[in-house]
């Protein structure tokens, strides 16, 4: 053979192991890809979740536009957050937030984003000027868990759970809670839907809870339609809320006697870890209950938070239990535990919404969110505004920068000690 046969057969091989490689590695990017699933993420701390409003005004008369969604999802994005929770389907901001992440999914193939899409369901004569009747649904539901469906069914790459109500068994929420019994009808149809294969088998379903409604308070929750509801869920979503609780059921909260020699600080992280274990408790009450009934059901927290201005029960003349310092501190303590134990929580919420207490602008149901409505970051963020996380990007045109202008010693002017065991009013 000629040096120069050589050296053709040579390249005629190496073209061929080179055309082969190609082959195999279409062959593999041609393979469909292993969809994540509600089961792969519930529970998977690579998967933070959070609860998700992009309302910036007083009425959701002004629903976000796509523009200002993709915004907000990019800031969540930087926060390593992949799973939003949103609360019902009758308002466009839901459907609007799915379209938001399938074009942030064409535009850049690194992005994840997934959603609980929340259907809300109530009671008839809700939110008019009738007598709520608690012991009949509206009629307005089939065509919201009508809605929940077409939706899971058009973004079955985004929707991996639908929850069936919001707070919608809690008898406190007395302007439109239901019996579970129509929790469970709506619940039993979506698992029908999947057997029927209408929807996906992958897709969980569930109802999202105040702890007692899921048989961790009181016994008079704990029926045989609330047993059979929580067979039905694939999993139970619960909230708990120690900050209200500072009001409603303060035992665990304030300063005790033997920490008066620690520093101010040292005293508030003693309050916020008591706040955490108050949190533990009602988790652990579900918990209890579900096992009690001999089932086992994945239990990951829907709802939990803590809001940084209040001029009502949890303010200055109240508990003393709102700060931006406070709120640093739940978030820290409540992320840290979920984590390690294999939680997920839909910690509330991702920003500040006006429109939940229009009329109050310092009411505090406006501000549990760690970014406010212009895009600043609360002082349990300061740390990643500081690592260059949000960097470049905005929430209405304006950078993400640090409440307070970074400026810890003037936030902590705005925090406030709670009593010591009897009304004192000692600030910073």
């Amino acid at each position: 053979m000629t040096r120069r046969h050589y050296i053709v057969l040579t390249l005629f091989f190496a073209v061929l192991i080179l055309s082969c490689n190609q082959e195999q590695k279409t062959k593999k990017s041609m393979r469909p890809q292993k969809s994540i699933t509600a089961k792969d993420i519930l529970g998977n701390s690579n998967y933070q979740a959070i609860s998700y409003g992009g309302y910036r005004k007083t009425s959701r008369e002004f629903q976000p536009t796509i523009a200002q969604l993709k915004e907000d999802m990019k800031i969540l994005k930087a926060m390593n957050i992949k799973v939003l929770r949103t609360y019902n389907v009758q308002l466009a901001q839901a459907s609007n937030v799915l379209k938001a992440i399938r074009q942030l999914k064409a535009e850049d193939e690194t992005f994840e984003m997934y959603v609980m899409l929340g259907a809300w369901i109530d009671c008839k004569n809700a939110w008019t000027d009738k007598e709520p009747d608690h012991n009949v649904e509206s009629e307005q539901n089939e065509s919201e868990i009508n809605r929940a469906v077409a939706l899971a069914n058009q973004y079955p790459d985004i929707v991996k759970v639908i929850a069936v109500g919001n707070e919608a068994m809690i008898r406190w929420a007395t302007s439109y809670y239901v019996q579970p019994n129509v929790i469970l009808k709506w619940v039993d149809y979506l698992q029908n839907l999947k057997k029927e294969g209408k929807l996906s088998e992958d897709l969980w379903i569930t109802s999202s809870d105040d702890f007692a409604s899921w048989g961790g308070g009181e016994e008079s929750y704990q029926v045989k339609d609330l047993e059979d509801l929580i067979k039905a869920v694939d999993y139970v979503s619960m909230h708990t809320y120690p900050y209200h609780n500072t009001h409603y059921n303060p035992d665990f909260w304030g300063i005790d006697d033997d920490e008066e020699h620690l520093s101010s600080e040292e005293k508030l992280e003693a309050a916020m870890q008591r706040a955490l274990k108050f949190a533990q408790k009602q988790y652990k009450a579900v918990s209890a209950y579900v096992e009690s009934l001999g089932l086992k059901k994945p239990i990951h927290i829907g709802e939990t938070g803590w809001a940084t201005i209040s001029n009502g029960h949890y303010g200055p003349n109240g508990s003393k239990a709102t700060d931006e310092f406070k709120e640093a501190l739940y978030y820290k303590y409540i992320r840290e535990w979920t984590n390690k134990e294999g939680i997920s929580c839909f910690y509330f919420e991702a920003f500040d919404e006006p429109w939940k207490d229009a009329h109050n602008q310092k009411g505090s149901e406006n501000h549990f969110g760690l970014f406010t409505v212009d895009g600043k970051a609360k002082y349990a963020l300061w740390d990643m505004v500081d690592r260059g996380v949000f960097e470049g990007l905005t929430r209405g045109g304006n950078p993400i920068i640090k409440t307070y202008n970074g400026n810890k010693n003037e936030m902590m002017k705005d925090v406030e000690l709670p009593a010591v065991k009897e009304l004192m009013t000692t600030s910073f």
